[in-house]
């Protein structure tokens, strides 16, 4: 069973106390918070988008999430919150003079310098590694550091000159305080998009009921002197006018007296004094043109030459 042979056990390999707690390392959480993305656990890469709690992802790692509608799909803690690819703001970022990229790096014979950061404060030049507090605007996706928003105070973007609120700063990989109240703020903006809408949808299906009633009430007619208004899609108002046809077939203007029923009666050229006997006897109406009724047999049809 051992502890033969002369060997004497100590308390340490005898007794087991519990165990010690696990530190993570510090840079390396950081490391993970500020170069990866929180979903796909990517190296961060153009185009970069931060959601409402100011994680931060890869774009084409958040579409691929929303458009994935399996059944097996595993849950994600880091975007359960992401519906919809507007509850994300593509980020504005400066890249950093100094950053010299993973081409050194290939043959891991060099140093990798974990505080030297791809982005940086446009206003101060802070290095964006997780040393220093950063955040970025709801309204224009334009990143600054805490420290410039608070020793330049103003009510305007310092890059890009959009006006903004307290309420659309959000802090980039914040602490749990600082995610509590940054969801307590999404739930509050969300749940007033959504009270909105509702209002918008029951006042367009009143608006609709009540042309609805108003067209299929039952009421004396509106149309006065021949008029009828007619309300078009566009809202406009049309009038349509009735008139009545004259006996010739032509229809008469309203304010305009018919010319036939003005002037005087027309004669026939043959009643006319001014005309000639040679000239009358043209026309059917003369004397000359009737047959008597020697010349007319009986079983012919009679004709309006006839009489």
């Amino acid at each position: 069973m051992g502890c033969d042979g002369g060997t004497i056990p100590k308390r340490h390999e005898l007794v087991k106390g519990p165990r010690k707690v696990e530190k993570v390392d510090k840079v390396a959480e950081l490391v993970a918070r500020w170069f990866y993305c929180a979903l796909s656990q990517e190296k961060l890469r153009r185009p970069i988008v931060a959601c409402e709690l100011g994680r931060l992802y890869n774009k084409d790692a958040v579409i691929e999430f929303l458009l994935d509608k399996s059944p097996d799909k595993t849950p994600m803690e880091s975007a359960s919150h992401i519906k919809s690819i507007k509850n994300v703001t593509e980020l504005n970022l400066l890249d950093n003079p100094a950053w010299s990229g993973d081409k050194e790096s290939i043959k891991g014979d060099k140093y990798d310098d974990l505080q030297c950061a791809r982005f940086i404060c446009p206003v101060v030049g802070l290095e964006m590694n997780g040393r220093h507090r950063f955040c970025f605007l709801r309204n224009c996706g334009c990143v600054f550091s805490e420290r410039a928003l608070k020793e330049i105070k103003s009510e305007v973007c310092h890059k890009c000159g959009v006006p903004f609120q307290e309420e659309d700063v959000i802090i980039l990989n914040g602490n749990k305080e600082d995610v509590e109240i940054l969801k307590k703020r999404m739930e509050a903006r969300r749940l007033k998009s959504k009270l909105e809408k509702k209002s918008k949808k029951s006042k367009s299906a009143g608006a609709a009921s009540q042309q609805e009633t108003s067209a299929d009430s039952p009421g004396p007619s509106k149309a006065k002197n021949g008029k009828d208004c007619v309300n078009s899609g566009s809202g406009e108002n049309r009038q349509i006018v009735f008139t009545k046809s004259s006996e010739n077939g032509n229809p008469s203007v309203p304010g305009k007296v018919n010319k036939a029923s003005s002037t005087t009666t027309k004669r026939s050229i043959a009643d006319s004094e001014d005309k000639s006997e040679a000239y009358k006897s043209i026309f059917t109406t003369h004397s000359s043109a009737k047959r008597s009724k020697e010349e007319c047999s009986n079983w012919v049809t009679h004709t309006a030459y006839y009489f």
